[in-house]
């Protein structure tokens, strides 16, 4: 869908009406395309006390090939950078001028065990902030405090979200700015996940906190799907199959076409009056379509049967429906079939698939919830109860499926271009747009890039995980 106001704005002529009438001017955002680089440009490097992940960062940068420069607050930075033959220098030296914009900010808050220490990450934004080219990177990296050993630490590795999510808010410029809890021992699953935070791929995510995990957790999962398979990182998902429910269009053919340019075989479902728009999606991709209606009470056996032996590697519960009225207005066939299409469909489509070993262990799960699940949303009682059992299911499963390696996580949209947004009224569709930090409405591709990271099998330590893909969206923030 077109958003007139963004594509005014950033014309010649609109740039100039948007300066001398002190106009918002979203920017265009930078996402992911397969003929540009994924990462270039200098990485601004900060610290707190004791960081205990800058040897994580060092491999990273160094796998990705970007040059990094260090703050005054990352003292420990640059010999080990020269440990890693990383290109390195002196944020101080590089200075605030245009020549020296960075394209991430990564600052280690990982050794920060009391609110004091803050100061670090104020000195380190402070001077660094405004250094941030546009579409820019910023990520903070912390314990999860529920790992913390006092409550001074736990207090201090709290403070962490408010910092990042102020900062998202603040830099504006299509800067995102997010936070990873590492825990102990899981320094060797976060590369995906820095990758995926640090790259264009997440243009519309801001204002997250995913954590890694470690322990017995990390363990089960390295044992056959980080260490015993290894991949491509420009196409790690080759050799998988993956299903992607209500694939004929929207966000459903982006997550099919996201899915097999990682190398994917992609199997779309949709329903029977679709099957036009699903071969039409599938046929270019050499994916596979299969007709269900997934409300049917057959068809989860049907689609185990039709996955037959060879089994599937990756489920993204895509489908979904809308009938909204107030709940006072509201029909009980509207009720029923929201909750049976969003909710209950996955609940009997994922234990036939499990039951029946239809999903491989090492596999992955991934459901698409909704903003409106998290805050809810007027005349929109049998969705937004829809997409909260979703994040419950999420939470509820992951402790349950780690034994088998597999993983479970949700995204969460806000306002999305697509045919359905389309319909909204224009007085309610600008205020969706125009309520985040980005000031813009999200593309189906960025959902489906995120669903893509989450599907990566370095994606391991990521599980139990809500992530919003909404620009930071105000509502239910």
């Amino acid at each position: 869908m077109n958003d007139s106001y963004l594509n005014f704005v950033n014309s010649p002529l609109g740039a100039r009406v948007a300066r001398s009438l002190g106009l918002p001017k979203p920017e265009v955002l930078r996402r992911y395309r397969a003929d540009r680089p994924e990462f270039d440009g200098m990485v601004a490097i900060g610290a707190g006390r004791e960081p205990r992940l800058l040897d994580a960062l060092a491999d990273v940068i160094a796998k990705i090939g970007v040059t990094s420069v260090a703050h005054s607050s990352a003292g420990l930075w640059v010999p080990l950078a020269s440990r890693h033959n990383l290109l390195t220098g002196r944020f101080e030296a590089a200075g605030h001028s245009p020549q020296a914009r960075v394209a991430a900010l990564l600052f280690d808050a990982s050794g920060i065990d009391d609110i004091t220490q803050l100061d670090t990450a104020y000195g380190f934004f402070h001077d660094a902030l405004r250094s941030v080219g546009t579409c820019g990177r910023i990520v903070v990296l912390g314990r999860p405090p529920e790992t913390c050993a006092t409550p001074r630490q736990w207090t201090a590795q709290r403070a962490l979200e408010g910092l990042t999510r102020s900062l998202g808010k603040e830099a504006r410029r299509g800067i995102t700015s997010n936070l990873l809890y590492v825990a102990p021992g899981a320094e060797s699953g976060l590369e995906a996940t820095l990758r995926f935070f640090m790259s264009p791929r997440s243009a519309y995510v801001s204002g997250q906190v995913v954590r890694i995990e470690g322990g017995a957790a990390q363990a089960t999962v390295d044992a056959a799907d980080t260490v015993a398979v290894p991949f491509d990182w420009k196409q790690p998902l080759a050799g998988k199959r993956a299903v992607v429910t209500g694939a004929a269009r929207g966000i459903g053919a982006a997550i099919a076409a996201a899915l097999a340019a990682e190398g994917a075989h992609v199997i779309g479902i949709d329903m029977p009056a679709v099957r036009d728009a699903l071969d039409a999606t599938l046929r270019p991709l050499s994916g596979t379509a299969l007709s269900f209606d997934i409300a049917a009470p057959e068809a989860p056996a049907q689609i185990a049967t039709a996955l037959d032996e060879n089994g599937v590697d990756i489920l993204v519960h895509n489908a979904g429906i809308t009938k909204d009225k107030t709940i006072a207005k509201m029909s009980d066939s509207a009720w029923h079939s929201v909750i049976d299409i969003n909710l209950a469909a996955q609940e009997r489509i994922d234990d036939a698939l499990l039951a029946a070993g239809t999903l491989r262990d090492h596999g992955r799960i991934v459901c698409v919830s909704s903003i409106s699940g998290i805050a809810g949303n007027l005349g929109q009682t049998n969705y937004a109860t829809s997409k909260a059992g979703v994040i419950g299911r999420v939470q509820s499963m992951a402790p349950h499926l780690r034994a088998r390696g597999i993983t479970i996580n949700a995204v969460a949209p806000g306002f999305i271009e697509t045919q359905m947004t389309a319909k909204i009224p224009l007085a309610i569709r600008e205020a969706g747009r125009r309520m985040n930090s980005m000031s813009q409405g999200g593309q189906p591709v960025d959902v489906a890039q995120t669903i893509a990271w989450l599907a990566h099998p370095g994606s391991a330590s990521v599980t139990g995980q809500i992530v919003r893909v909404c620009g930071q969206s105000l509502i239910g923030a």
